[in-house]
């Protein structure tokens, strides 16, 4: 690749640890942040070398290293590390270095081997048949001030070997063979850390977390009850009991024992909650904010980094095994989770000078599994643009120029189909997941007048109530309303999913494609091919030359003793996940999402600094001057044509602000 360096230096940071000093010092419970930011860091020293070169590794202790800092040219220079986000991380705040590239084996092993396998030093050399990680850490644990000499050598010899394992361990998972653009994203991810731009505004989070505290206080005195009651499950079925109202109860799915339902996913909580009492939905709002602890914690979390400087973006690059980002693991604050509107969103901040331009890729799951599905007519849909959900809607209801005025409640039920029915969805899940608010939409229970607009029938209601396996469905569904109401809402949810399936017929197709690959490809071993899909053993190469990984597939075929039909039950992974037609379109859905949305910001970052990322969206800062004409520019780099996915048509909206939550509205 066209290289933004000249060397790579291969390096390792050993720090002042302790698990005893630490808890004495407060460091126990600290995420990488706050113990590096934390004034009483120490680094002990590093060792390094050249990434390439036959020379060992070399040890440069701790009055050393602001020299060998300065010997560096770092504007031409990589670095490669095991943790690189911990290492470079020191070098940011406590010697102002900021390499050109950053790469990381960490990383990279997470994306070849999956998040589950364990990707540690250590595992990964025991993978690759390397000499075990050494045991030299232990003399220095516990020591914070000062490090006596043999402490320092034998420290100092186990940091050489980590560094060179590291090395070994580059070029055993590929080395300069690895994707250059996922090379280009673990940079990316690991810069969004390393070179913290977000800006997190105090006053708004200590205000919001006084008048969060307010709120509850008061709801608290209003009902007369104590924040504990509503805390425990038993206490709160009391408090319910006292009212007049029977607790509601569900059978576990882990114990298979009769279990409260107060959970805030609990269709039976949903009820309570917007229910006609208003003395127990208040109760009930009371639990929720005594309960929702996230953003209260999140809120003092971001209050207190705002205190330490600007905010990282702690992300693991492929930490899903479709290539997305999750959370990084231990940094304590989950920015792929923020809630739209929330005042989180708000108090996140460009620096000065600048404005935050925010792009989100509109439907880009639907569109890619339409593209992947050869379905012409959803892709004429999109191309045409405007409103997809009520288009879409008109064909899936057969109501020639459906629209949000005219019909809200079908457009909502087609909005659904299209972005939760792809992927196989059965419709006693959908029915579930409409009494507690599908993909987040607020809760809903289909009535009768609803069910007849659907073109439900008393015909189709009994023959559907003849089906043992169906009574089962419902009854196993957690409920407020009667048997009739509930069934009712089964068969309306029932006939959405019908009416999508009917109408997305290539997609159905495109599940039992994906299905008869499992035996055929992910165990047999048959490479095929479709479109900008791989499928081999065990694995599905993406386009950007990345597997999506099925391990230790396993096949289990039995006969079902009430249908009399045989039955293939493919699962994979140590936890055995089960494996589908539609589980398969989901992931590779995702996947090849993924790599649309990641190529878009690769282009974005070769002009502007990529902040962050949450989904679908990049956060990009913008000089004050550049905003007008970035909106625009942003926007076009993440809709360009891929040119492994031919005539795809892609959207994207977006916004400019400097508060990150305002920038969209």
């Amino acid at each position: 690749m066209s290289t933004p360096f000249d060397q790579v230096i291969v390096l390792d940071f050993e720090t002042a640890w302790g698990r005893a000093a630490h808890i004495k010092l407060g460091f126990s419970t600290q995420t990488n942040e706050e113990y590096v930011r934390d004034p009483r860091f120490k680094a002990w020293g590093l060792s390094w070398k050249y990434l390439g070169s036959d020379d060992a590794p070399v040890w440069v202790t701790r009055k050393d290293l602001p020299a060998f800092f300065e010997s560096i040219d770092w504007s031409r220079t990589g670095v490669l590390a095991q943790n690189t986000m911990f290492d470079a991380f020191i070098m940011a705040q406590h010697y102002n270095v900021h390499p050109a590239f950053l790469m990381d084996t960490l990383s990279m092993g997470r994306a070849l081997r999956g998040v589950e396998a364990g990707n540690s030093l250590a595992k990964l050399a025991e993978m690759l048949g390397l000499p075990e990680k050494g045991k030299g850490l232990a003399p220095s644990e516990n020591i914070l001030d000062e490090l006596p000499a043999d402490v320092e050598e034998v420290l100092a010899e186990y940091c050489c070997h980590d560094t060179w394992l590291c090395e070994q361990i580059f070029f055993g998972l590929g080395g300069w063979s690895y994707p250059t653009k996922e090379l280009r994203l673990i940079d990316m991810t690991l810069k969004m850390y390393t070179r913290a731009s977000l800006i997190l505004d105090r006053s708004m989070l200590i205000n919001a977390l006084s008048e969060e505290g307010e709120k509850r206080e008061g709801l608290l005195q209003r009902l007369g009850v104590e924040e504990a009651a509503l805390a425990s499950n038993d206490k709160f079925a009391q408090v319910l009991a006292a009212m007049g109202v029977t607790p509601p109860t569900k059978i576990s799915k882990t114990t298979g024992k009769t279990a409260f339902a107060l959970a805030k996913n609990d269709a039976l909580f949903q009820a309570m909650l917007n229910g006609e009492r208003e003395d127990v939905a208040l109760l009930c709002e009371a639990r929720l904010r005594v309960k929702s602890t996230t953003e209260r914690t999140r809120a003092q979390r971001f209050l207190d980094i705002s205190g330490r400087g600007p905010l990282p973006v702690p992300l693991s690059y492929f930490g899903a095994s479709t290539g997305r980002w999750t959370a990084a693991r231990g940094s304590a604050i989950n920015m792929q989770n923020l809630k739209r509107g929330s005042f989180l969103r708000k108090a996140i901040m460009a620096p000065v000078g600048h404005q935050l331009v925010v792009g989100d890729l509109s439907q880009i799951e639907p569109r890619v599994l339409a593209w992947l599905a050869d379905y012409e007519d959803l892709l004429d849909i999109f191309r045409a643009g405007g409103d997809p959900y009520a288009t879409f809607g008109s064909q899936m209801f057969n109501i020639p120029g459906l629209s949000k005025e005219s019909h809200p409640d079908l457009r909502q039920s087609a909005k659904s189909a299209l972005l939760g029915c792809g992927y196989g969805l059965g419709w006693a899940s959908f029915a579930s997941q409409l009494l507690v608010g599908f993909l987040g939409a607020p809760p809903v229970r289909y009535d009768l007048a609803f069910a007849k607009k659907l073109g439900v029938t008393s015909d189709q209601a009994q023959k559907f109530l003849d089906w043992d396996v169906n009574v089962e469905k419902i009854q196993a569904i957690p409920h407020t309303c009667t048997t009739k109401e509930l069934v009712i809402h089964c068969l309306a949810a029932k006939a959405i999913i019908d009416k999508y399936r009917a109408t997305a017929t290539p997609v159905v197709s495109f599940w039992e494609l994906m299905s008869s690959l499992i035996e055929e490809s992910l165990y047999k071993g048959k490479e095929y091919k479709h479109k900008c899909l791989t499928f081999k053993r065990g694995q599905i190469v993406l386009p950007s030359g990345m597997p999506i990984n099925y391990p230790a597939l396993n096949v289990k075929r039995t006969t079902d003793e009430k249908t009399g039909k045989s039955q293939t039950e493919w699962t994979y992974g140590e936890n055995r996940i089960k494996l589908y037609g539609g589980k398969i379109t989901n992931n590779v859905t995702q996947g090849v999402a993924r790599c649309v949305m990641t190529d878009g910001m690769l282009r974005t970052s070769k002009r502007y600094f990529v902040a962050g990322t949450v989904h679908d969206e990049q956060i990009v800062v913008v000089p004050d001057a550049d905003v007008e004409e970035a909106k625009t520019w942003v926007l076009a780099q993440m809709t360009m044509e891929p040119p492994y996915m031919p005539g795809i048509p892609l959207d994207a909206d977006g916004g400019a602000h400097r508060r990150y939550g305002l920038a969209k509205n």
